[in-house]
């Protein structure tokens, strides 16, 4: 796949997966640093293709009174200040045909939230925007659905599309990864999994998703055994003090240890 269609993106001629990693929602400047800094520095060591990732603003949330972000262009200005203080590119999620433009201005991906991948004037006005749009697959929509997602990205004139899997709905509270799903959707477009999502337990009865972390490692090096272009990992040094998604985020100091089993994994395959 050619990775070269983000703008600074470092190992992109690597035969390694690439990531997609950081907290789930900026909540200021100098948690995003710390974090891009840590990784950046653990991606480098294993030339990891690497786009910081951060959400401006977080509209789906299950209670009215969670944490929704700091204010949508003070998250962004945070965004571009990781990119230009790391050289790395950075992605975030919109949620409406106006945020597309908007934060087109400081990202480099945008993404399409799983719930939100069918609204078609969403997906058009991101893929018109000239970025790379990501598109998570909806929990509810199977693997060849979402060649249709995809297309209406490439009718703009686009071939910028990753389709990103977040696992599919199992029951009422919990997720599960088909994978299955991975060789029938990079028929589509590059496929990323989206290692901590698929661990999420939603619908709790206290309104706050749950998480299965300690499964983090088990789906990461299952997804590249499958054959992943790329992995998707929400990570935070305090994910127990997180304002969003902290149940199901990959402690920032075990990542290391991570991407090392998983680079091993992927040289390991690349010799198959």
């Amino acid at each position: 796949m050619n990775l070269n269609v983000i703008p600074k993106i470092k190992h992109a001629t690597s035969d390694n997966f690439f990531l997609l990693a950081g907290p789930c929602a900026i909540e200021g400047e100098e948690m995003a640093l710390r974090i891009a800094e840590k990784v950046v520095s653990i991606t480098d060591k294993y030339e990891i293709p690497y786009v910081f990732k951060g959400s401006f603003k977080k509209a789906n949330r299950s209670r009215i009174d969670s944490f929704t972000g700091i204010g949508d262009e003070k998250a962004l200005k945070i965004l571009r200040k990781v990119s230009e203080t790391f050289d790395v590119p950075t992605v975030t999620d919109i949620h409406e045909v106006a945020d597309a433009a908007k934060a087109a201005e400081y990202v480099d991906v945008l993404q399409i939230p799983a719930f939100l991948v069918r609204q078609t004037d969403l997906v058009v006005a991101a893929a018109e925007t000239g970025k790379v749009v990501n598109l998570k697959k909806g929990q509810f929509m199977s693997p060849g659905a979402m060649q249709h997602a995809v297309q209406k990205v490439k009718d703009t004139g686009s071939d910028k599309a990753w389709i990103t899997d977040r696992g599919t709905m199992f029951g009422y509270q919990d997720m599960i990864v088909d994978f299955r799903g991975i060789p029938e959707m990079k028929q589509y477009a590059p496929t990323v999994l989206d290692v901590t999502h698929s661990l999420q337990q939603p619908n709790q009865t206290s309104g706050v998703t749950g998480g299965r972390p300690d499964m983090i490692g088990t789906i990461a090096k299952a997804g590249i055994a499958a054959g992943v272009d790329g992995l998707f990992v929400e990570t935070h040094f305090d994910p127990a003090n997180a304002k969003s998604d902290g149940a199901n985020m990959l402690d920032l100091q075990y990542l290391e240890k991570l991407l090392s089993d998983l680079t091993a994994i992927r040289n390991v395959i690349n010799t198959l």
